[in-house]
């Protein structure tokens, strides 16, 4: 098995509703959120797929919540934007992305960093 793992940040506020304490106050971060996909099986070039590939999708989904009030996301309008919930909803949304396109992986786990010592992951068992 073999794994790669992408990352890219984004930038974007957020508060938490049903929460006691300073993040029941708008505040922002720099979230970073990290991708891993698996697969068993390399390409004639010895890749499992080129991580601009897997970079490209990430961009795409990410580009939805950079420099927004993750509340006001389509994303988030059933749910608190905690880190645990934007860790999910990535994974469902690269895991939609890899479905028909024709590359044989899928998606392992996303963790989403809020700041460098706290992180979420989520991945389907």
């Amino acid at each position: 098995m073999y794994e790669l793992t992408i990352r890219k940040d984004f930038s974007a506020a957020h508060l938490l509703q049903h929460y006691e304490g300073k993040c029941a106050n708008l505040h922002g971060h720099t979230w970073l959120v990290e991708v891993t996909v698996s697969g068993t099986t390399l390409d004639r070039a010895g890749m499992l797929v080129d991580f601009g590939v897997l970079k490209k999708m990430l961009a795409g989904i990410l580009q939805n919540y950079d420099h927004t009030c993750l509340n006001q996301a389509a994303d988030f309008q059933q749910q608190n934007p905690t880190a645990e919930n934007i860790a999910r909803q990535v994974f469902q949304h690269m895991a939609a992305g890899l479905v028909g396109s024709g590359l044989n992986v899928r998606v392992g786990q996303v963790r989403v960093w809020e700041s460098p010592d706290a992180a979420a992951t989520y991945r389907e068992d």
